[in-house]
């Protein structure tokens, strides 16, 4: 049992101490939840005084730079200046150490606080973790409310709700996804009051894609698999068929749609083989259906949400077996 408390809103906007060096960390291939979520909480944390800075694993993606602008060139921990001391530490939507991959090492026993939407995973700090909130974005929405509820901040800081708001689009599939509840668009709707173009947020957000992320998903196309009946969709990715079209992680975060978008699957796994000198390969679930993929997930070592989940799976040699396998425990809790 983990000696970690779970907070409530109120506990964790007393919890972020003002006029120290903070650093804010995100879980390694950032989406845009996590890139929206971990800059707008960076603001309201210069907003109280706090140098601050976001870090992450790997670097930013190029599709979501037009979020951050010139605010940070690099998010990598070797970039972060030499007399930058943070005293405070914060995790966003990052449900457990493995998330955090090679930073947990160097940071993990200094995160004093967790803020997180994700139904399965691991404390590694005192959290506020709310699996209800479609987003982390709605959560620091909600913090920051607080925070000028409270007296802490006069106004939310400019540049606050858009990142928000993308957080929030980027998490609920541009408020198409199962998780964009009646509080999730309250939410949007109040963030938008802001005055930012929104359309051209989920334009760049959902409807531009580069040569590469269209390249993967024409590889992935050609790659799909049906199981159980065409209720399973699988597409791969091996390395060596990366490198023959010179795709890296970075091209591969809109594969998940190819299986997704196929008529009749309740089920869609997208499974690329990393660089790894062990057979190693990162999964992503989503679910139309009845099936908690979080579960299926945990059964491997990962975690997620029940409609949306993923794990690392190594140890399983080559491809094939780990698909067999994945597919046998997608059976199992579909009951077929």
């Amino acid at each position: 049992m983990s000696d970690f408390r779970r907070l409530t809103l109120e506990e964790t906007a007393a919890r972020i101490r003002g006029g120290v060096d903070t650093l804010i960390v995100f879980h390694r291939h950032p989406d845009g939840d996590a890139v929206g979520t971990g800059f707008a909480l960076r603001l309201l944390c210069e907003a109280l005084l706090c140098r601050a800075l976001c870090v992450c694993e790997d670097e930013l993606p190029a599709r979501l730079r037009f979020l951050v602008g010139d605010a940070q060139e690099s998010i990598l921990y070797t970039s972060l200046p030499a007399d930058f001391a943070p005293t405070q530490i914060i995790a966003v939507d990052t449900a457990s150490p493995a998330q955090m991959g090679e930073l947990f090492p160097l940071l993990g026993d200094r995160v004093e606080l967790m803020i997180d939407h994700h139904g399965r995973g691991e404390m590694y700090a005192d959290g506020w973790i709310a699996p209800d909130r479609a987003a982390a974005g709605q959560m620091v929405y909600e913090l920051s409310r607080e925070l000028v509820r409270t007296g802490r901040l006069e106004a939310v800081p400019a540049g606050v709700d858009r990142l928000l708001y993308a957080a929030l689009s980027s998490d609920t599939g541009c408020f198409r996804y199962s998780n964009a509840d009646p509080a999730a668009h309250r939410a949007a709707a109040d963030l938008l009051g802001a005055g930012f173009d929104a359309a051209d947020i989920n334009h760049r957000l959902f409807g531009v894609k580069s040569r590469e992320l269209l390249l993967a998903e024409r590889v992935g196309f050609d790659r799909l698999k049906t199981f159980a009946d065409g209720r399973i969709g699988v597409t791969d990715m091996p390395i060596d068929v990366q490198r023959a079209y010179g795709l890296t992680d970075e091209h591969m975060g809109t594969l998940i749609e190819v299986p997704r978008s196929l008529a009749g699957v309740e089920v869609a796994v997208a499974i690329r083989q990393t660089e790894d000198e062990e057979p190693t390969y990162r999964v992503s679930m989503r679910a139309t259906g009845g099936v908690d993929v979080a579960a299926v997930c945990a059964v491997f070592g990962g975690g997620g949400h029940v409609r949306a989940a993923g794990c690392t799976v190594t140890g399983e040699g080559e491809m094939e077996t780990v698909i067999a396998r994945l597919v046998a425990e997608i059976e199992k809790a579909m009951g077929a």
